[in-house]
């Protein structure tokens, strides 16, 4: 085919007619096919016919030549109506769809059977005709192809124009007067103004800049010198000069702060590590060694020395236990006996009754077992942060059940607001009974057991004792506090009722109780001076309000190191006199009572 179109002028010649019979001459060629094509389609649209047309391609008007060219094929209709179909171009109209079916016919064309001769198959007049018309688009070759897929009209493309640099100046009305000077660099105006004036700009010496820094400061991506735009009024060498030196002062500034920062961080970084180093090791002496021989090591130096650096959290709950004691000689069974009725109980309890009615019922009812409802609304207040012990939370059924077991073992007592604390601490670092039995013998100490049953007459000794120790340590702050006639009352019995698990952070407050537990009730009152002691420069520039604020919640970011660097400061001895000797000689003065002090206790 490829060399019949190469002799035929690119066009493919049609098949010659078996016996010459009404196929026309052999090798006529397919001249003007737009032509043609258009007279025989607008001669179909007429229902006419068309002068002189050139023959069809492959028709045959002889049933026995169709006969002969095909045997074998039988034929559903007859030779007359074979032979009056039209083979031959059909109408193409000029678009784009066409112009794909002509592509798509070009790429997949029928193949024709040996010998170059069309065979007349036996079908429908319209499958004919579309066979006939599919062969003579394809008998065009890539010429009549080409023909119709390409562009009739040509695009004409903009030539893309190099963006022209936009006059500097400034722009007004619409036009842009040029300006007399291009955009300097910084550099440059530095330059030409030390050159006109004779100043010199100095750096900052190379010694003052801080070297061997492990990390990139962030300021000189946030702060960028940018000249101005084109479209505004250029900078003058002064006002550019100034800009400079402002923002090599603001880089410098930010670096500065950075810095600090980053060093700050890494130091606490350090100090964490170290500190995490020395509970490893002395974890193991507190294994191996002291935990032992308990009773005949607790008391040494050795022993206290490492108590006040803090103890392990492994062997944390195991030493307040042994700590605490176990004066009540309460046993885990009898932890499940108060447990289950407690239980009972809260069954017993109405669903339907009111909050309102129940704190009603545990304030007047003298039967303490009644506060057991109360503990739910004291629960959910218990370190929110942590999100353990409110409802749902993993710890809040074993709160729940300490508690509720501790108002029924000691009905006299009950459930006071900040008991729940207390215990949520111990249930961190013991099993449930475990936890319940510290607990118990906790609150039975001689200065809990008074706040919890609320002694007026013993905690005003316990504030007393502690003004003594309080003007002897910090007698300006104390003034200050008079001044205002602000009693130890407003801030201290929110700190004992909780023992500093409130008001501290939780791991400082777990290295307050390590000590508590080594030296008693006097080391509470002793953090107490220590707090008092590390903000007194910013408690004596405060009102009354502010202090009473401050000092019911206390800054986040206190660290164990200052503030038992501030409770060491404080020396709990008065006219020689220890803790215990004046709180003894205040116990025996009983004719004071509370006249004259903690009018907010007495309200």
């Amino acid at each position: 085919e490829e060399e019949a179109k190469l002799q035929n002028g690119g066009f493919l010649p049609c098949p010659p007619s078996p016996g010459g019979g009404g196929g026309g001459p052999a090798g006529i060629t397919l001249e003007e096919p737009l032509r043609n094509c258009r007279l025989r389609s607008e001669a179909e649209r007429r229902g006419g016919t068309v002068s002189n047309p050139p023959p069809p391609l492959g028709q045959r008007n002889d049933a026995s030549n169709r006969a002969q060219a095909a045997p074998g094929v039988r034929s559903p209709r007859g030779a007359a109506e074979l032979g009056a179909l039209p083979l031959g171009f059909s109408d193409v109209n000029l678009n784009s769809r066409n112009t794909y079916e002509v592509s798509r016919r070009r790429s997949a064309p029928d193949h024709l059977p040996h010998g170059g001769t069309v065979l007349a198959t036996p079908a429908p007049p319209q499958e004919s005709a579309e066979r006939a018309r599919r062969a003579g688009i394809a008998g065009a070759g890539s010429s009549f192809a080409e023909f119709f897929t390409r562009n009739f009209f040509t695009k004409k493309t903009k030539e893309l124009k190099p963006a022209a640099q936009s006059a500097p100046g400034w722009k007004l009305f619409g036009k842009v007067p040029p300006r007399e000077n291009l955009p300097k660099d910084s550099k440059i105006i530095q330059q030409e103004y030390e050159a006109r004036t004779g100043r010199m700009y100095k750096p900052p010496p190379p010694s003052a800049r801080r070297k061997n820094i492990e990390f990139e400061p962030l300021s000189t991506t946030a702060l960028i010198l940018e000249d101005r735009p084109a479209n505004l009024p250029a900078k003058s060498v002064e006002e550019a000069l100034r800009h400079r030196q402002e923002y090599d002062e603001m880089v410098a500034e930010a670096k500065k702060r950075e810095i600090k920062e980053a060093h700050k961080r890494k130091k606490i970084m350090r100090e964490r590590f170290k500190q995490e180093e020395n509970i490893a090791s002395a974890m193991v002496i507190w294994v191996n060694e002291i935990l032992p021989n308990w009773e005949g090591m607790r008391a040494t130096r050795r022993v206290r020395e490492l108590w006040w650096q803090g103890l392990p959290p492994r062997v944390r709950g195991k030493v307040w236990s042994l700590a605490v004691g176990n004066e009540l000689n309460i046993t885990p069974e009898l932890y499940e006996i108060f447990l289950s009725r407690a239980k009972e109980r809260w069954k017993s309890f109405s669903e339907t009754s009111t909050e309102n009615d129940i704190e009603d019922a545990g304030a007047s009812v003298a039967d303490r077992e009644a506060s057991l409802e109360l503990i739910k609304l004291d629960i959910s207040r218990t370190f929110p942060s942590l999100y353990i012990f409110q409802k749902g939370g993993p710890y809040h059924d074993l709160l729940h059940s300490v508690l509720g077991a501790y108002t029924c073992y000691r009905p006299d007592v009950g459930y006071v607001q900040g008991m729940s604390f207390i215990a949520a601490v111990l249930i961190l670092n013991l099993e449930e009974a475990d936890a319940f039995i510290a607990f118990a013998n906790l609150l039975n100490k001689p200065c809990q057991l008074a706040f919890f049953r609320v002694d007026h007459s013993m905690m005003l000794k316990y504030f007393a004792a502690f003004e003594v120790f309080f003007e002897e340590n910090l007698p300006k702050l104390f003034l200050h506090f008079k001044s205002y006639s602000l009693t130890p009352d407003i801030y201290l019995i929110d700190w004992i009722f909780t023992l500093y698990s409130k008001s501290l952070p939780l791991d400082l407050a777990c290295r307050v109780w390590d000590v508590f537990c080594r030296d008693g009730e006097e080391f509470l009152f002793r953090t107490g001076l220590g707090i008092l002691r590390l903000y007194e420069d910013i408690l004596l520039q405060m009102d009354f309000i502010h202090i009473a604020q401050f000092l019911t919640k206390l800054p986040e970011d206190i660290t164990s190191e200052k503030l038992f660097t501030c409770i060491a400061a404080i020396q709990m001895q008065n006219s020689n006199k220890k803790w215990a000797q004046v709180f003894a000689s205040l116990m025996k003065d009983n004719k004071e009572g509370d006249k004259n002090h903690s009018p907010a206790l007495k309200s």
